[in-house]
């Protein structure tokens, strides 16, 4: 989710009246919108050409071009930071395939999700230590990395993991594993299976998918796009496209490039992740 070269500096604001924002006018006028991304495949990074790609912004560019806004503009920051840089209009758009929660949804509104998640280990070859969920790493008093601002980080304290330790992104966490700084890596399955397929690891596996818990009850993730909480009129059109997509099978035919199946297809709603 993370992207390379110069993007606008102009900052395009919106007063909060009430009244739903008028960022969408002012994108279609300037003819472009800024998203935030953060560099995780594959839901948004640049690619070995240098240009942005990913499912997030392959859905972006089509919806926002039948919004009346043809181009999308990267804008590269760490994913710990998209929410205040997109609350301090740095950019427009949070396009990272960021999991819904109820603390996120303080901060911001997301458009209902287009994808559902489970997660997955990176773990050396063989999965010596026989990590297949998170109870397994605490019981074994595994180290486990993951990354900054990663919701694995509070599955992992909820199973009583202690030892974990936080890095930039799958990459980085691959690497820990091949040299031994991690026994496992936690991500989201589609992100842990493409970092092994990408880099060609032989030192290194994915494990079958791993169904979080919390409160003793197992969670699916879904994810979706950002909105300042203001936008209430742009994030309403981007979902009125959204679900044509959805319903088109269309949603789906942009997503499988990126490694995604129809079972990670959801009708789960925005506001069903938002409720405590």
């Amino acid at each position: 989710m993370s992207a390379l070269g110069a993007v606008g500096c102009s900052r395009v604001s919106s007063a909060d009246s009430g009244d739903g924002g008028d960022l969408l006018e002012r994108l279609k006028a300037q003819g472009f919108v800024k998203l935030g991304l953060a560099g995780e495949q594959p839901y948004s990074y640049i690619g070995k050409d240098g240009k942005m790609t990913g499912s997030a912004p392959a859905i972006a560019g089509r919806i926002f071009e039948r919004l009346g806004i043809p181009e999308v503009q990267p804008f590269p920051t760490e994913f710990s930071s998209l929410i205040s840089g997109l609350n301090s209009q740095q950019f427009d758009v949070v396009a990272a395939g960021m999991y819904i929660n109820p603390e996120r949804c303080e901060q911001v509104i997301f458009a209902d999700p287009e994808y559902q998640m489970l997660d997955a280990f990176l773990v050396p070859k063989g999965n010596p230590k026989n990590l297949h969920n998170y109870k397994d790493v605490a019981e074994a008093g595994a180290k486990l990395a993951t990354g900054v601002g990663y919701a694995e980080i509070a599955y992992a304290e909820e199973a009583g993991v202690k030892n974990i330790m936080t890095l930039p992104d799958q990459l980085a966490g691959l690497l820990a594993v091949e040299q031994g700084r991690a026994d496992v890596f936690a991500g989201t399955a589609v992100t842990v299976r493409n970092v092994v397929r990408e880099t060609r690891s032989r030192k290194v596996e994915a494990t079958d998918e791993v169904e979080p818990i919390v409160d003793g009850k197992p969670v699916i993730d879904v994810g979706g796009f950002a909105f300042r909480k203001a936008e209430t009129n742009l994030r309403d059109a981007f979902n009125v496209e959204l679900h044509k997509m959805k319903d088109s099978g269309e949603l789906l035919r942009i997503m499988q490039p990126f490694g995604f199946t129809k079972d990670q297809m959801t009708d789960i709603t925005a506001e069903e992740k938002c409720t405590p």
